[in-house]
C-alpha cells in the first residue's frame, strides 16, 4: 500500500499533467477540404478558425451553398482537430486517462465513434495481400493465339516461348 507521502507526489503529478491537457488542445489541428477542392480549412481543437481559403470560382456561387459548404468542411476539420488533440493527450497521459476525459466530456474520440468506418479485418487484408503478392497465372501455351492481324508482329517483351 503507497503511502500518504507516494499518493500526494501521484496526485501533483496528475493535477500537473491534467494542467497541460488545455494547452495540448490548442496545439492540436484538424484541417479539411471540399472534395471540390473549392474549400480548405484549419481549425484547432478548441474550436478557433485558423485558417479558411475559398476558390475564387465560389463568387458565382449560391451563398446559401457556400455557408453550407464552409459549415461542412469545418465539421470535418473539427473531428480531425478533436481527434489530433485526444492523441496528444494520450501520449502524455496515458490512454486510460484519455478515455476517462472523453467520458468526462461527454465527446468520445471522433476514432471510438460507433459509426466511424471499422476498416478491414486481419483475415481480409490477409486475403487481399496474398491476392496481391500471388506469383502471376502461367500460360501453359507455348504459341500465342494465332491472329491473322497480327502474325508479323513480334513482341520482344512477350512472354512466350518456343
Amino acid at each position: 500500500m503507497p503511502s500518504t507521502r507516494e499518493l500526494i507526489d501521484q496526485a501533483r503529478a496528475r493535477e500537473a499533467a491534467l494542467a497541460q491537457v488545455a494547452s495540448l488542445m490548442a496545439e492540436a489541428r484538424g484541417s479539411a477540404h471540399a472534395l471540390d477542392g473549392t474549400v480548405e480549412v484549419t481549425v484547432d481543437a478548441l474550436g478557433a478558425l485558423r485558417s479558411l481559403w475559398l476558390a475564387p470560382s465560389l463568387t458565382d456561387a449560391d451563398p446559401v451553398r457556400v455557408a453550407e459548404l464552409i459549415l461542412e468542411v469545418t465539421r470535418l476539420a473539427m473531428r480531425e482537430a478533436t481527434q489530433d488533440s485526444y492523441n496528444k493527450v494520450a501520449l502524455q497521459l496515458g490512454e486510460d486517462v484519455t478515455w476517462l476525459i472523453e467520458q468526462l466530456s461527454g465527446q468520445p474520440a471522433p476514432a471510438r465513434a460507433a459509426d466511424d468506418d471499422p476498416g478491414m479485418t486481419v483475415e481480409e487484408f490477409q486475403r487481399q495481400r496474398a491476392e496481391r503478392l500471388a506469383p502471376p497465372a502461367r500460360r501453359t501455351s507455348t504459341r500465342p493465339p494465332s491472329n491473322a492481324e497480327d502474325d508479323a508482329y513480334f513482341d520482344q517483351a512477350s512472354p512466350w516461348t518456343d
